[in-house]
């Protein structure tokens, strides 16, 4: 049985919610009352229309096969709703916005196509004002079909799945006949853009679409506030214009904040609200807030990254948005638990990997004061037919995006390639980036190469290379990082180089007391933890000695699932992850980073889950960013060590078992405080 929901009721509930007056902009959940099935519409009259089950958006049909092997279900799938519109709606403008369909959807009103839009990650807007009955039923069907396509990025499901399914949230929008667009591209309708930042001041202009859908000529005011985080107004625009009913009315307007409270990353991530209204015989018909955070990011060739003019340093992380028996069909608790634990470890940025992911997500980083990479899913392959999908996805992510102050750069591909300048994805990729810069003059642009070389002709395009390294675990060694990137520093000293992906896969309950083990990490099924941890102890103290990287992403701060792969003992996982699918443990490399990047005083002994030993004689690391590190066994004396990698890396070497279950004790002391890790290994006395 399908639920039925009326507007106007579900309307009235966040009526005063909004902050706008009574008659402006209503933006209600629209996430109740679905039901689903997989397979197509039935046609035939004769033929029964069953299958359909209850489900509350965000929904995805992969929670589940998805994860377990290359036999999940690919194809098309259909969402309908049934609700009443009241009649006192007439006059208004309604329109239905998905944050995110997966992975091409169509949208029928009463039977009526509305539009049809084309990739998985970006939100659409369909006004439907035209196409309900007032005051009776209407049924709404989404279609969709997640199976992959060659002119629609990602063009296959090799590096990650195309979940399908309604797997973001879904709001109806309420609008007088005068408004601020709501589907330039699914954008807010306000652009702010800011220039000449410093502590003094910032100039900040804001650029308004809006539409006239009454007949005639209008006279209104445009009015943009700017306010403190006390909700004091620190400046304020008001403009008189004429909109006309023909197009869009483009409407500018600049502003200055004089002593401006700087955004500055973790440390003090300051959002003023701007508010744009529009104003009608003195009654406000529309308002969109947006948050403004105030700051400046530049990037220096052999020096790194800068915010506000003072160095940054951007220790980075990557993130695919979704999790164990969840798939990406997420809820805001979901996102909030990642960023938490990517807050934990210490990151300052993060490369959300490979495409545009939650609005929620964006937000949060605004408030949170996380510097942030977003990209399109120009990934892994090209196909010579995805040319305009990739620059409407890109103008999506842009639009949808643009008044984030914590987005410093926008992507515009992941390891795809071309031979000479001349071949496809060279000339796609020099087409993205100017639009990118015709969207966006002020942000960079950046490519991504999975080969060493700085030259690759489908990079340059962009203002920063980035490339991914995996020594160690694709090629070479591990310690080989160190030579490619001083070859980088002699070679092309005045470029902008970002180390994008790094890292080695890891599962947990795979262990080795030797890191010479040759692994195929294509089709091998050994990929112990112990190789994933030393192959980030080694690299990240590498890393910190070359201010000329001036971003680094280790990949991935989670587990995540490869449905086309059967790799490291587990089916269908990338176990790159520092914290496992399911969220639930975190791997020794976490706790090295940790203590890397995160000041608050830790201690950490590695290769806990390692606890079946064959030697008595082994080394103990521990990783801690305290001053006085010392191990103790079975209740003996205190042991010094030695420095590893770095400062925060102590090796404990010929430390003595005892047959059976041994206690280690790991103690650090920093300013008169004390920290202490316990781990206990068995010795088998077989082995002796």
């Amino acid at each position: 049985m399908m639920k039925k929901f009326s507007i106007t009721a579900i309307l009235c509930a966040t009526l005063f919610l909004q902050g706008y007056a009574q008659d402006g902009r209503k933006v209600q959940s629209f996430n109740d009352g679905w039901s689903f099935r997989k397979g197509a519409l039935t046609t035939d009259k004769d033929q029964p229309d069953t299958g359909w089950v209850n489900i509350t958006v965000p929904h995805t049909w992969n929670n589940q096969d998805m994860q377990e092997g290359k036999n999940f279900y690919a194809g098309e799938a259909c969402y309908r709703k049934v609700f009443t519109v009241d009649p006192q709606l007439k006059g208004k403008r309604l329109f239905l916005r998905f944050e995110g369909v997966g992975s091409v959807a169509s949208l029928y009103v009463n039977n009526r196509l509305i539009g049809e839009h084309k990739g998985s990650y970006s939100a659409f807007c369909y006004e439907i004002t035209h196409s309900v009955k007032y005051g009776a039923e209407n049924t709404i069907v989404v279609k969709a079909n997640n199976s992959a396509r060659e002119d629609v990025l990602p063009i296959n499901h090799f590096l990650f799945g195309i979940f399908g399914g309604i797997y973001r949230p879904v709001s109806l929008i309420v609008t007088n006949d005068i408004n601020i667009s709501t589907t330039d591209y699914a954008s807010p309708g306000i652009y702010i853009r800011q220039s000449d930042v410093s502590a003094q001041k910032a100039a900040i202009n804001v650029t308004a679409k809006i539409e006239n859908k009454q007949l005639h000529h209008k006279d209104i005011v445009v009015q943009t506030v700017i306010k403190d985080q006390q909700g004091k107004q620190v400046a304020i625009n008001s403009k008189k214009i004429n909109v006309s009913p023909q197009g869009i009315n483009i409407i500018r307007q600049d502003l200055q904040v004089n002593r401006p409270h700087l955004w500055n990353g973790l440390k003090d991530p300051y959002l003023y609200s701007l508010t744009t209204t529009v104003i009608v015989d003195g009654k406000a018909l529309d308002a969109v807030t947006q948050p403004l955070g105030i700051r400046r990011f530049e990037v220096v060739p052999g020096k790194g990254f800068f915010l506000n003019g003072q160095p940054y340093i951007m220790h980075g992380v990557t993130r695919h948005q979704e999790w164990q028996d969840c798939g990406n069909a997420l809820s805001n608790a979901q996102h909030k638990a990642d960023l938490d634990m990517i807050r934990e470890i210490g990151a300052t940025t993060i490369r959300f990997a490979h495409y545009q992911q939650a609005e929620y997500l964006y937000s949060r980083c605004d408030s949170m004061g996380f510097v942030i990479w977003a990209e399109i899913p120009f990934v892994n392959n090209a196909s010579g037919k995805e040319g305009d999908n990739a620059k409407q996805q890109l103008t999506e992510l842009i639009r949808q995006n643009f008044n984030h102050p914590s987005v410093y750069v926008w992507g515009l591909h992941n390891e795809v390639y071309a031979k000479t300048p001349d071949e496809h994805v060279a000339v796609l990729t020099r087409q993205l980036n100017d639009v990118a810069k015709t969207e966006d003059p002020d942000r960079y642009t950046t490519a991504v190469s999975g080969y060493g070389e700085m030259d690759r002709p489908a990079n340059l395009a962009a203002d920063i290379q980035g490339i991914n390294r995996y020594y160690g675990w694709y090629e070479g060694k591990i310690g080989d990082l160190e030579g490619w990137v001083k070859g980088l520093e002699q070679k092309y000293p005045d470029y902008k180089l970002m180390l994008t992906e790094y890292g080695a896969d890891g599962n947990i309950n795979q262990h080795t007391d030797t890191l010479s083990t040759h692994f195929n990490p294509v089709s091998g099924q050994f990929f112990p933890e112990t190789y994933q941890t030393a192959t980030h102890v080694k690299q990240w103290a590498i890393i910190e000695q070359h201010p000329y990287i001036a971003a680094s992403y280790l990949w991935n701060t989670f587990e995540f699932a490869v449905p086309m792969w059967n790799r490291g003992g587990v089916n269908a996982r990338n176990l790159k992850g520092l914290i496992t699918y399911d969220r639930k443990q975190k791997k020794d490399a976490f706790y090295w980073y940790k203590a890397n990047w995160n000041p608050e005083p830790m201690i950490y002994i590695a290769e806990r889950r390692n606890n079946i030993r064959q030697k008595a004689s082994v080394q103990v690391e521990v990783f801690s960013n305290m001053d006085h590190v010392t191990i103790s066994v079975n209740g003996g004396k205190p042991l010094p060590g030695k420095t590893g990698a770095n400062k925060k890396d102590f090796l404990f070497d010929h430390v003595t078992l005892q047959p059976g279950v041994n206690t280690i004790i790991a103690t650090g002391i920093q300013q008169g405080k004390t920290l202490t890790d316990t781990i206990t290994w068995t010795l088998q006395t077989s082995s002796l």
